[in-house]
């Protein structure tokens, strides 16, 4: 029975080795505001894949000089705000184009 075991760690092993040397390392992200919401100077930003999409909204804050008590809403692909756990390579494998991810926000509720 340890055997078994064994061989399926090992295979489980071997396919998140291979989907790790898949994933890009780096992706393209573009901000763009909607609304009255401030326009970035620099829109495109190249982040690691492995980021959690809660960094790009904290990055975010960050480059707009909010305060975590200012609202900012955000959004990828001009259709939903996705969990903040959700992984950037994740998004961009569902709903990105060529490595590339867009990510709306607004200072008021947009989209659902």
């Amino acid at each position: 029975m340890s055997e078994v075991v064994t061989a399926s760690l090992a295979t489980a092993e071997a396919v998140a080795a291979a989907a790790a040397s898949t994933q890009p390392k780096k992706v393209v992200v573009r901000f763009r505001s909607i609304g009255n919401a401030p326009i970035l100077k620099k829109s495109v930003y190249k982040i690691s894949s492995a980021q959690r999409f809660q960094a790009l909204i904290v990055f975010l804050r960050k480059e707009l000089s909010y305060k975590a008590t200012e609202p900012l809403f955000v959004y990828v692909n001009s259709a939903f705000s996705p969990a903040p756990d959700e992984t950037v390579y994740n998004l961009v494998r569902c709903f990105g184009l060529e490595n590339q991810l867009t990510i709306n926000y607004a200072t008021t509720p947009a989209w659902g």
